[in-house]
């Protein structure tokens, strides 16, 4: 069972953030995010604190969205043409994570709170 982890009233999210991409699952924080033409949404609001992995689903991608880098947790990948790729964040503390494709014109940033 998957519940939201903030509503839409939350004060704190700033343009072009999205909670509705958040769910918790089997007590894992669950971030999806689309890639094809940069990412969808580009910026997420999670809960820090959590064990947390994002699915990156991508559909028939072939640009430089179809390669994720973060480089503050040293994250380079690949991700599947169509299909999902998960990428284990681990427990992520307060703060921002930021990543981008592999040539940096695609940014996305998650705000863990």
């Amino acid at each position: 069972m998957a519940i939201s982890l903030l509503g839409n009233g939350n004060k704190n999210i700033t343009s072009g953030n999205s909670v509705d991409n958040v769910s918790i699952v089997d007590g894992k924080q669950i971030i999806k995010i689309r890639a094809k033409g940069g990412y969808q949404p580009r910026g997420s609001l999670a809960k820090a604190g959590l064990p947390t992995i994002i699915e990156f689903d991508s559909k028939g991608t072939f640009d430089c969205s179809s390669f994720i880098r973060i480089p503050s947790m040293n994250i380079s990948r690949s991700l599947s043409s169509s299909g999902i790729t998960d990428v284990d964040l681990g427990i992520p503390s307060t703060g921002k994570l930021q990543g981008s494709c592999g040539m940096g014109m695609y940014p996305f940033e998650i705000n863990f709170e």
